[in-house]
């Protein structure tokens, strides 16, 4: 279990170190990765849903047991980007500098089942009726 505390509290400050300065970035991004980001909802969406799974990874990392089902969608959030990545970058569509990005999710999407993996969950408890016991 302190495997997985470990893991998803690292993977949820690493999230935020990566993502947070992402939000000044838009013009930047624009402007070393033509075109120009001609939807920023979507930019900026995006930034705010995976902000908010790194908060599901810290929350994970306090009781990795209570909140094991969570992992599973915290791999799929992992293989999304991590799988689109190198397909991506295939086709000649995403820079090799994203392309880390992607095979870094693909890292963590693996050490996040290993993780699962090794978290048992606990049989639930169901509380006895009187005079059946």
């Amino acid at each position: 279990m302190q495997f997985a505390r470990r893991v998803f509290y690292v993977a949820g400050v690493y999230g935020f170190i990566v993502l947070l300065p992402e939000y000044f970035m838009e013009e930047r991004i624009g402007r070393d990765f033509p075109p120009p980001i001609s939807h920023p909802e979507h930019f900026y969406g995006f930034i705010g849903v995976a902000l908010a799974w790194q908060v599901a990874f810290l929350i994970i990392a306090r009781d990795p047991v209570h909140y094991r089902p969570i992992i599973i969608p915290g791999i799929i959030e992992k293989l999304s980007f991590g799988i689109a990545a190198p397909v991506l970058y295939g086709a000649g569509r995403l820079a090799g500098t994203v392309l880390a990005f992607g095979l870094i999710d693909l890292v963590w999407a693996a050490v996040f089942a290993v993780a699962f993996m090794k978290v048992r969950p606990v049989a639930p408890s169901y509380p006895s009726i009187k005079g059946r016991e």
